[in-house]
């Protein structure tokens, strides 16, 4: 039977059901509750937003590194530099969604006291979805900026070694009840879309990735040993390099080749964060500000549709619909790779899979 008929025959998981088996994971290699928590619920919510690659697919590798060492169960981050309105935090290792909700709040209360609020952190690790947290921010009334830098992914414009990571980054703005919000990487397309396929056996588009060799490939599995082709052609790779200067170079951490990704088990990523907070307040009403978005929005969904498109979406529309799709649904399919992954966890945990997932 083919890969999708397995996941289509599936029973569906509540997302609440998953949360439960992720955090009692976590605590079971030391992260505090709270913290467990957190990880959890940003690894669901983007597997509720139909970004699968982000979601629990990528717990087998915080456990692991949490074993070896790379990464401290219990984050600890010391301060650096504090000027008011800037923070500077060393994450000494600690949990990437950890470190981000730490700037995420620090970065939204200074924008609340000076208007702008601008929160580094270096020496932390993979936090999940950017969107997870620049949302959160909109919700406190701010327009929000996260940029990260990622393990070398993708090759300088010309080149045919990788130098440069992923390196993503989102922005987010309130919107009546939930936000506009985009979530990128720089490349063609996120890397964990790339190791998605090759978890569920399925081809790439030949726009993707380059093998080792540089021939531009449909094989999931050679291209995670190959190059990512950056989104854009040259722009990609240009933007890619300054998010790295905002995330890295800014922040103290490090940059370029010498960061390292989340499957890589016994390495300390040591990539950077940088979390921008403004204060809508700050710079006028709130309200009015509502009726600009909401005026852009109206121009955008109205505009005459494309002959081969059927609807027009803002920003952070498709995530929002996802998620109501999959509460109405009755949860979560997930690959059957994934299912197999949580379990072995689980047992390794000495945790029954069975009595969380049914």
């Amino acid at each position: 039977m083919p890969v999708a008929d397995q996941r289509v025959l599936q029973d569906r998981i509540q997302p609440g059901q998953l949360a439960d088996l992720a955090v009692s994971i976590l605590q079971a290699h030391g992260v505090p509750k709270d913290d467990a928590v957190l990880v959890a619920d940003s690894l669901i919510q983007a597997d509720v937003w139909g970004h699968q690659s982000h979601g629990v697919l990528r717990l087998p590798w915080y456990v692991e590194r949490i074993r070896e060492g790379a990464m401290t169960a219990v984050t600890s981050p010391e301060t650096l530099v504090d000027t008011g309105a800037v923070l500077l935090l060393d994450g000494r290792d600690g949990i990437g969604q950890v470190l981000t909700e730490r700037a995420r709040t620090e970065a939204v209360a200074r924008a609340r006291a000076h208007g702008v609020g601008a929160v580094g952190v270096r020496n932390s690790n993979h936090f999940g979805t950017a969107m997870y947290f620049t949302r959160r921010a909109a919700a406190d009334g701010c327009v929000a900026i996260l940029t990260t830098n990622a393990s070398p992914a993708m090759a300088p414009w010309g080149g045919r070694e990788k130098v440069i990571g992923t390196n993503p980054w989102s922005i987010a703005a309130p919107y009546g009840d939930s936000a506009v919000a985009v979530d990128i990487a720089n490349t063609a397309v996120a890397r964990g879309k790339i190791y998605l396929a090759r978890q569920r056996g399925e081809a790439i588009p030949d726009s993707w990735a380059l093998t080792a060799e540089g021939s531009r490939t449909t094989d999931a599995a050679a291209a995670v040993d190959g190059v990512i082709l950056p989104m854009a052609g040259h722009k990609g790779y240009a933007i890619s390099f300054m998010m790295d200067i905002l995330s890295g170079a800014l922040t103290g951490s490090r940059s370029g080749k010498g960061v390292h990704g989340p499957y890589e088990a016994d390495k300390p990523s040591g990539c950077g964060h940088m979390f921008i907070a403004i204060d809508v307040a700050t710079l006028g009403s709130p309200a009015e500000f509502q009726e600009r978005v909401e005026a852009l929005i109206e121009d955008v969904k109205t505009t005459p549709l494309a002959a081969d498109a059927s609807e027009i979406f803002f920003p952070g529309e498709i995530e929002d619909r996802n998620e109501a799709r999959i509460l109405e649904s009755g949860g979560l399919v997930l690959p059957e790779q994934t299912l197999a992954d949580l379990r072995l966890l689980a047992a390794g945990a000495n945790l029954d899979a069975v009595s969380f997932l049914g």
